[in-house]
């Protein structure tokens, strides 16, 4: 498994628009955020051994901060010509407490800089991006506890208006699986 480092959107940067398939039907665009204190949008997919490795914890996290008032939207931007196990029809397996939504041309990923999975974006009310990192240290096979307590700590820091730090450690994963012709400029 090749390890790809997130691109660290710059900070403040306001949440771009987008309007995608849900694997339980229907459309979902930020208006899914308009009633949250914040939001957590997220590149994953099905196959990903780095998403594999967090995916028990990231549906607690989730439930948990979810009740708290933060919205939780996961992407899979991944080409399914080329890996089928990533296909809609597969997501809805996930059975994820947040809305699962299919980025089939690419565009909402190049959109946000995303660049593996799981890539982390966390945006306050106003939309503007507070914190893109890490969930964690944890990784496959370095036998550190899967916690999500760098995605914690933003959330939490988040809900009580305090600050999040700028010091943020990019997250690691599986690259995007790029559409051939397809891969953006920051991907190289």
């Amino acid at each position: 498994m090749s390890a790809t480092t997130s691109t660290m959107l710059e900070l403040g940067t306001k949440a771009p628009e987008f309007t995608l398939p849900s694997v339980n039907g229907g459309d979902l665009s930020l208006k899914y955020t308009d009633h949250s204190k914040g939001f957590v949008l997220m590149f994953i997919c099905n196959h990903c051994p780095y998403v594999l490795h967090i995916e028990d914890e990231l549906r607690e996290l989730a439930s948990e901060y979810i009740n708290r008032g933060i919205a939780f939207i996961g992407i899979s931007s991944n080409d399914v010509e080329n890996y089928p196990q990533d296909s809609p029809e597969l997501m809805s397996a996930k059975k994820y407490p947040f809305p699962y939504l299919y980025d089939e041309s690419q565009e909402v990923a190049k959109a946000y800089s995303a660049a593996c999975t799981p890539d982390f974006f966390v945006f306050n009310k106003e939309r503007e991006l507070v914190y893109r990192g890490q969930f964690d240290d944890s990784r496959p096979g370095n036998e550190v506890p899967v916690t999500g307590k760098d995605l914690r700590s933003a959330l939490d820091n988040m809900l009580k208006g305090k600050e999040i730090s700028s010091t943020q450690t990019p997250s690691i994963g599986c690259n995007i699986k790029w559409k051939p012709g397809n891969a953006p400029d920051y991907f190289g």
